[in-house]
């Protein structure tokens, strides 16, 4: 982060620079920090700049002209959600900045970043990577300004971008650029083109422009090529065209496991005085698992990481658990052990996705080709306990209740031995129309899930709880659709604060319904679009009492306590950088 630190390794230069919007934490659940681990055990010479001012380049040249290639990303999340609520309103508060203070990146942050690096370095190779990048890769629409934006890659005029999960495709780019080699054809990654070449046309941008409905064809066949693994896809921007080569191949459980064994202190920089949230929220946390099955329509982590499950092996993750035993600050409990869902830990396909035009692995029903390990899971989780100084182990990852039913024996054992009081659940809705659209399975599996909950809690003499999530406003959910939902679950008593608005994050299927007003189908739905509609159905889940107290100054504040803002606001860009 510093020319000292350079000086103190003895290094005159750097082969590459990283720049993150998320404050500095020398840990794996954080993107820059990993890849640049991962490409000093390759031998490079890595330096990372986080959370740079965004009025001057100057941060950009505190350790030089990188020899290779600047690589930029806007953090663990699209910048844009992390600076406003589903309401448009802006938040006060960013748990990857010191002291969970907002302020520290720029809006549309890829975009500001990459300028920054033109200027401080004239002509060096720049890639963009992280969630932001690779969910605006295509033409892709903006909530935050109610339009359609282009490709990122042609709007940042970056040289190339990573998508997905960057690990092999950073480390591809990085050897082509080292040996002086072209970086076309480097799976996982996008770049602009004169022509189509040989790819699968999508609906081009100004087609989209024209016809909004046909944002939905083109991100379901981006969603099936991410999911097949194969095909190049193209789709025109003018006389320009966004090329976006296969994947990159699932990272195989040796290499997962070799990735987290790398040399992580697990600490934020000892430049910050105050705690970085994010890094309290996954301290004592180990990530089992990537990808994701379920394929829910609205989920932009599943999207990112696709539904190809890859696991660590039982050792390597023992190993890590021993590991955090010996960190000051240890207590004794590992918050969690799992990933975006933990409970497909070990979980494969039994034709490895071949042939698959299914949408999702979970829904309408289980797939029968998903060979499920929660078994082992438990087996897992109970030698995890096992170990030395760990007392107690949670689950605070995602778990798919639906999953869970095909297995009795793995709710006895997770209810009786895993939940520290309270399980928090994802039902979303109870409509089967709305389930439906968000590829989520029927509401039946989450009553039968509560049965089983409850049973168990029962014999064992425990008193336990579900915080159930709940999403309101999302599309095909009317009014009245919202009313009999909410009814469903403040009849049981729950004071639902775990509930979100449906936000259209960039890339995923649900915001291409919500801009298209069509359904899965291609049928009409009805669709929220106003704040104020949006608002309406979102107080229905608190009994009608919209969820906006005065602030202290006398201003309307969003249910996490955040300041109102005018959404004529958000087409201005920061003008004040700031320091965390």
């Amino acid at each position: 982060m510093s020319r000292r630190e350079m000086d103190a390794l003895g290094w005159t230069e750097l082969d590459i620079l990283l720049v993150s919007g998320d404050a500095y934490v020398d840990h794996p659940s954080f993107g820059i920090p990993l890849l640049g681990r991962l490409l000093e055990s390759h031998g490079y010479r890595v330096g990372i700049i986080a959370q740079p001012r965004w009025d001057k380049p100057d941060d950009f040249t505190v350790m030089g002209r990188p020899r290779l290639f600047c690589g930029i990303s806007a953090g663990c999340l699209d910048s844009m959600l992390c600076h406003y609520t589903a309401f448009r309103k802006k938040r006060h508060d960013d748990a990857y900045t010191p002291g969970g203070q907002a302020g520290a990146r720029p809006n549309r942050a890829c975009l500001v970043y990459t300028s920054l690096a033109r200027a401080a370095f004239p002509g060096l190779f720049i890639a963009l990577g992280g969630i932001e990048a690779s969910l605006r890769r295509f033409a892709h629409y903006d909530f935050w300004s109610d339009s359609l934006r282009r490709s990122l890659l042609l709007d940042s005029k970056a040289d190339i971008l990573m998508y997905g999960m960057g690990e092999r495709s950073i480390l591809e780019v990085a050897q082509a650029l080292a040996e002086g080699k072209p970086t076309t054809g480097i799976p996982g990654t996008v770049r602009l083109s004169a022509t189509a070449e040989d790819g699968e046309l999508l609906p081009s941008y100004e087609e989209i422009q024209a016809d909004h409905k046909l944002l939905l064809p083109a991100t379901l066949a981006v969603e099936a090529a991410v999911h097949r693994r194969t095909g190049r896809l193209a789709q025109a921007h003018g006389n320009r065209y966004v090329i976006s080569e296969p994947p990159s191949p699932i990272l195989t459980t040796a290499e997962l496991d070799a990735l987290y064994r790398l040399p992580f202190r697990r600490e934020q920089h000892p430049s910050y005085r105050e705690l970085i949230p994010a890094l309290d929220m996954v301290k004592w946390s180990v990530t089992a698992v990537r990808g994701c099955g379920g394929g829910c329509s609205f989920c932009s982590l599943a999207l990112h990481q696709g539904r190809h499950l890859a696991s660590r092996s039982q050792e390597s993750i023992l190993e890590e658990v021993r590991e955090l035993t010996r960190l000051p600050g240890w207590k004794g409990t590992i918050s969690d052990i799992g990933g975006p869902t933990a409970n497909l830990w070990g979980a494969h396909c039994r034709i490895d996705g071949q042939g698959c035009r299914r949408q999702s692995c979970l829904s309408p029903a289980i797939c029968p080709q998903l060979q499920l390990a929660q078994k082992q899971y438990l087996d897992l989780l109970r030698a995890v306990k096992r170990v030395p100084g760990v007392r107690h182990v949670g689950i605070g990852s995602g778990l798919r209740h639906d999953a869970a039913l095909k297995e009795p024996e793995f709710i006895e054992g997770l209810v009786s031995e895993f939940v520290s009081g309270q399980l928090k659940l994802a039902p979303e809705h109870s409509i089967p129309k709305v389930l439906s659209l968000m590829r989520k399975s029927d509401f039946s599996c989450f009553e039968r899930f509560l049965d089983k909950f409850r049973a168990v809690n029962q014999r064992h003499g425990l008193e336990q709880y579900v915080t159930p999530y709940v999403m309101s406003a999302f599309p095909g959910c009317t009014a009245e659709d919202m009313r009999k939902s909410a009814e469903w679950f403040l009849h049981q008593g729950w004071h639902l604060r775990q509930s979100q608005c449906f936000i259209p994050t960039p890339g995923t299927v649900a915001t291409a319904m919500f801009f298209g007003h069509i359904g899965l189908d291609g049928k009409p739905i009805y669709v929220a679009t106003s704040d104020r509609e949006r608002e309406d159905q979102h107080a229905l889940l608190f009994g009608g009492q919209r969820p906006h107290p005065k602030g202290r100054d006398g201003r309307r504040e969003g249910r996490e306590g955040r300041a109102s803002m005018s959404s004529v606001a958000l087409a201005k860009e920061d003008a004040r950088p700031r320091r965390p």
